[in-house]
């Protein structure tokens, strides 16, 4: 199949400064044990301060995927399990969350915000979802707080939609994703490995989980303490490296998925590398001003961050987003 690059004259046309679309669904809740370590309450934080401080923004409650959405990407067997409740013990210890409708409704309602941000970002340039980033999880198997994988499923699902802002449906959407999440993106990697029109980076703690490593396209294992100045080198490096190798091997993405995590900052209780806040608003603003430089609309996800001080984590992914604002603006300023 030939690759099919969008050209930024077939988006859809939003209006001159629109403005830029949000998702979430921080009102379905996960009910988990007290103590457990996953945050349970940043999306609900996060979501009250884009409201009160990003002015502008349409803000919309994301529907869940369903189960040919998601079959785009898990094994039937799997979504039924998730879905009936019959996943063993060991499954659930994996994921890191016992089985619960809440649980369900909510991973369900996870992916369906990543689809609607990159259907937005088609059409706009660039969209945002307040959470998402679920990368460990792969076909058929849950892990690490990851129930199924919203970039895996999203990209495939705007690949079967190319058709309608491409000039042939038999012309394949290429698609990058960037991962910039402490964590390695395995799930993510192990879904596209035989896929030569998904490009995976992937920017993560060397010594960090998941401890065996899937290989993606281009990984770049970070040593523990690793601050802002070598981590925005490699990042620089990387970005250059992935387009060339992406273009030299078939043109250049037509989608991009940015997970933003908050986990690289030097508070992050399971981090384990050294950024700054500044050093991590500058790693947003790199990555959306190359992107915009190369024309490739994005959707955002936050993935992780588990601060010692939730408010720091979610003030770190509140600067993701008013970054992101800023660059939409741009996109939409640059189409007039």
């Amino acid at each position: 199949m030939t690759a099919l690059a969008i050209d930024p004259g077939l988006l859809r046309h939003a209006g001159h400064n629109a403005a830029m679309q949000v998702f979430n669904h921080h009102r379905h809740l996960l009910h988990l044990p007290t103590g457990h370590r996953f945050p349970v309450a940043k999306a609900g934080l996060l979501y009250a301060r884009v409201e009160a401080e990003c002015k502008g923004l349409r803000l919309i409650e994301a529907e869940p995927a369903s189960d040919g959405e998601l079959a785009l990407a898990h094994s039937p067997d799997y979504i039924t399990a998730i879905t009936a409740g019959t996943l063993s013990a060991a499954a659930q210890r994996e994921i890191g969350w016992p089985w619960s409708e809440s649980m369900v409704e909510r991973s369900r309602r996870s992916v369906g915000a990543t689809i609607a941000a990159a259907r937005a970002a088609m059409a706009e340039g660039l969209a945002v979802h307040l959470g998402g980033g679920t990368h460990h999880a792969t076909a058929d198997k849950g892990s690490g707080f990851c129930v199924f994988n919203d970039v895996a499923v999203a990209g495939r699902l705007m690949q079967a939609e190319a058709h309608r802002i491409g000039p042939s449906p038999r012309r394949t959407l290429r698609l990058w994703v960037i991962d910039l999440d402490v964590h390695q993106g395995n799930g993510t990697a192990a879904i596209f490995s035989d896929d030569p029109t998904v490009f995976t980076l992937s920017l993560h703690g060397a010594k960090n989980f998941p401890f065996r490593k899937e290989a993606g396209d281009l990984d770049l294992d970070l040593p523990d303490g690793c601050a802002d100045e070598p981590y925005l080198d490699a990042l620089d490096s990387a970005l250059d490296r992935a387009w060339a190798r992406q273009c030299a091997a078939g043109g250049p993405p037509g989608l991009a998925f940015y997970l933003a995590g908050a986990d690289p900052h030097q508070d992050d209780r399971l981090g384990r590398l050294s950024l700054s806040a500044a050093g991590l608003a500058e790693r947003d603003r790199r990555v959306f001003d190359f992107l915009q430089r190369q024309q490739v609309p994005v959707a955002v996800t936050m993935a992780g961050g588990y601060g010692r001080d939730i408010h720091t984590t979610v003030a770190l992914h509140l600067r993701t987003v008013q970054l992101a604002q800023q660059s939409h603006q741009a996109w939409q300023s640059r189409r007039t």
